[in-house]
């Protein structure tokens, strides 16, 4: 094989003009290969298709590798003169964080369990005390040991059996979310690999202490297809397929309710689904169909002692809670007991031997309403901020009057509260400690609309440091993901002082395609309206240009996964709005994607992006998707990051984007592409390292900004 600058990269022969602000470098220049796509008559050539063939194992895997090891060789370069503040962001984000720190202690079956952090270390450690929190202290899992020499390593799915003897968990350190199970014997302190590989990273314990129920995915699709009964002891292969889903757009799991009567397997997309149950104390019986699934129908069961509850979208577009006899569980038998509402998005219920605490969603904020079983008297919980979020934190327990949750805003740090369902008492167990001195009273928050092109009314959550002049000239950055109905909530961000505390401001833009403002918020920006989703985050923008909260020389947008899509199709759409684009592991080459089954988790996608074999859906989305339409223009300066075993958007798709990009945008603005070698989705493991990462995502912005301080 020819070497690559001679085959792969032919550097551009004259030196690309770069903005004064950044080094004239020459950028990688990625070789044409003609593959045409044809499909409903029509031919598209993808010149740049071969950037598959790592994934696929095929004849350019090494050259492929030579091009991203050259794009990061290019973007190293280009960015050479912030490492020093890039070190000093780092340094300053790190300080904020409690080093040496303690999870409030969780109380189920007679043990308070929790995870702690030492200073210096990047993982954590799993432990227990019986009893009481005076007890000695039992560390279950070290995973700062456990980790040493991976340069990945993710460790989850902790589940204690019944008799508190035994425990199972999960390992990848690989990075594709592929998790191999162990078993540690919690009285001798021995770990077993159950030699069980390619899981979701969980197991799920029957009452006999001996049984296990866990999900299998496709080698290669990653696709979660099976459900197998294993017993402690056996041959592996002996365990026994208890379940396996035919529809390649369902996603499955298994779990226990919390009252611990029934082992329960949930089939679903993002329109129907389907549940399977079992006695826990019964292993060995045949899963029960709770209702076959129904089009267009999503159903999730909550057990109780006497009957089953179901929150439900049949009939309700926002959800409404029905019930139904433990032996009577079809849906005839089904009858209102949180009746539809049209402002209220029912999102779920946490259950409790004596109350049900509802979480809801209306006016596009999170709510949590309690439920007294006995006198059916509701109440509701009340804050006072204009944009927070409030959730449902560590109720194991089924027979407690404690409830917890969680609390945050955008400059309040992340707390955790015990209320007493019984007596009201509120306590804050615990804040998130800021270290150096954080003043929220120097910060401030709004929440404001912007108008759709349609009239529709966008809501956004702003927050900057006091003194932010509202004059056009100030640098802003504005965030968003917007697809399959996840709803991007108010937070607060220690690493976003760094930025906020420079004269930025962030913003979160609540476009359609989440559910913020409930179901239909979601419809209207999926399928075939999905471009919505993209006039929504330019019309928040174009509204804090016309408000003067900042100017398209200082208007930067930022996007993740489906939110990386986003950054791609608005680059397209209105490039001229934004002077910086950072898009991260973007799902960028959605046709493609959705055309080729054996990536990971396409046909799972199909009730979101649509079915490119269908000709309406395919013409569709080849007219949004953001590989597709890259033109002869000029476009923003862009940051793409990835991660070569990244199993949610593979690699090529933004590599493909950058490469497509360079080749065709006629402006002198910069584009770089950071691909990390060892890591996938979710970038790196240790709790310190993914701060290099948002400090390169920082110093970008400043270079751009002329801020080096």
């Amino acid at each position: 094989m020819k070497k690559i600058y001679l085959g792969l990269l032919a550097m551009s022969i004259s030196a690309t003009f770069q903005s004064q602000k950044f080094p004239n470098l020459k950028a990688p220049v990625a070789e044409k290969q003609e593959h045409i796509r044809e499909i409903h008559s029509d031919k598209v050539n993808d010149p740049y298709y071969w950037m598959i063939d790592y994934f696929k194992k095929a004849k350019d895997s090494s050259k492929v590798v030579d091009y991203l090891k050259a794009e990061n060789s290019y973007w190293e370069g280009m960015m050479k003169d912030t490492e020093p503040f890039r070190d000093q962001l780092f340094k300053e984000m790190k300080a904020r964080i409690k080093e040496k720190d303690e999870s409030v202690p969780t109380f189920k079956n007679g043990y308070y369990y929790y995870s702690r952090t030492e200073t210096g270390k990047q993982y954590f450690k799993y432990c227990r005390k019986k009893g009481s929190l005076t007890a000695p202290e039992e560390i279950l899992l070290d995973v700062d040991q456990m980790a040493e020499g991976h340069a990945y390593y993710s460790a989850s799915g902790f589940s204690i059996s019944s008799d508190n003897t035994k425990m199972i968990f999960g390992v990848d350190d690989v990075s594709r979310r592929q998790y191999k199970l162990f078993l540690k014997d919690l009285s001798t302190g021995k770990t077993t690999d159950l030699g069980i590989k390619n899981t979701t990273g969980s197991a799920t314990w029957a009452n006999d202490n001996k049984t296990i129920f866990y999900t299998s995915k496709n080698p290669e699709t990653l696709l979660t297809e099976k459900i197998f009964r294993h017993s402690l002891g056996t041959d592996v292969s002996k365990d026994v397929l208890v379940y396996e889903e035919k529809d390649k757009t369902n996603y499955i799991g298994v779990g226990k309710s919390k009252n611990e009567k029934f082992i329960m397997i949930y089939s679903g997309a993002t329109t129907s689904s389907e549940t399977r149950y079992i006695d826990a104390n019964k292993p060995n019986e045949t899963f029960r169909v709770f209702q076959p699934r129904m089009k267009d129908v999503l159903y999730d069961v909550t057990p109780l002692e006497d009957r089953f509850l179901v929150t439900t979208n049949k009939d309700a577009l926002n959800f409404k809670v029905v019930e139904t006899p433990l032996d009577k569980t079809g849906v005839e038998n089904w009858k209102d007991f949180v009746p539809h509402r049209k402002d209220v998005l029912m999102e779920g219920i946490s259950e409790f031997k004596n109350y049900l605490v509802f979480s809801e969603r209306q006016n596009g904020l999170s709510q949590l309403v309690i439920y007294d079983r006995k006198s059916g008297k509701k109440e509701f919980l009340k804050f006072d901020e204009p944009a927070y979020t409030v959730y449902p934190s560590g109720n194991p327990e089924y027979n407690t009057d404690n409830f917890r949750f969680g609390y945050t805003s955008m400059v309040t740090p992340s707390s955790q509260f015990e209320q007493n369902l019984k007596t009201g008492k509120r306590v804050l167990l615990k804040e998130q400690e800021v270290l150096g001195g954080y003043n929220k009273a120097n910060y401030a928050t709004e929440r404001l609309f912007a108008t759709a092109k349609d009239g529709t009314k966008i809501p956004i959550s702003i927050v900057y440091k006091k003194g932010y002049k509202k004059d056009g000239k100030s640098p802003l950055l504005l965030y968003a993901y917007g697809s399959y109905g996840n709803s991007i909530d108010a937070t607060f961000s220690s690493t976003r002082l760094s930025l906020l505390d420079r004269g930025f401001a962030f913003a979160i833009a609540h476009i359609r395609g989440g559910q913020e403002m409930g179901r239909q918020w979601y419809e209207d920006g999926k399928m075939m309206k999905k471009k919505n989703t993209f006039t929504d985050f330019i019309d928040a923008g174009e509204y804090l240009v016309k408000e003067k909260y900042t100017s398209p020389k200082h208007l930067y947008a930022q996007g993740e996964s489906a939110g990386g899509l986003l950054m791609g199709a608005i680059v397209n759409m209105k490039p001229e709005l934004w002077n910086g684009i950072i898009s991260q592991v973007p799902f960028v080459d959605v046709v493609n994607t959705m055309m080729d089954e054996s990536i990971p988790l396409t046909t799972n996608e199909y009730d979101e992006w649509g079915n490119p074999n269908n000709k309406d859906a395919y013409f569709y989305m080849k007219s949004y998707s953001p590989y597709e339409n890259i033109e002869k223009k000029n476009y923003p300066n862009i940051l793409v990051t990835t991660g070569l075993h990244d199993s949610q958007v593979q690699y090529f798709e933004p590599a493909k984007w950058v490469a497509k990009l360079r080749d065709l945008k006629t402006d002198k603005n910069v584009l770089l592409l950071k691909t990390d070698m060892a890591y996938g989705h979710g970038g790196a493991s240790g709790r310190f390292d993914y701060l290099k990462d948002t400090a390169l995502v920082y110093a970008f912005m400043f270079k751009l900004e002329e801020i080096n301080k």
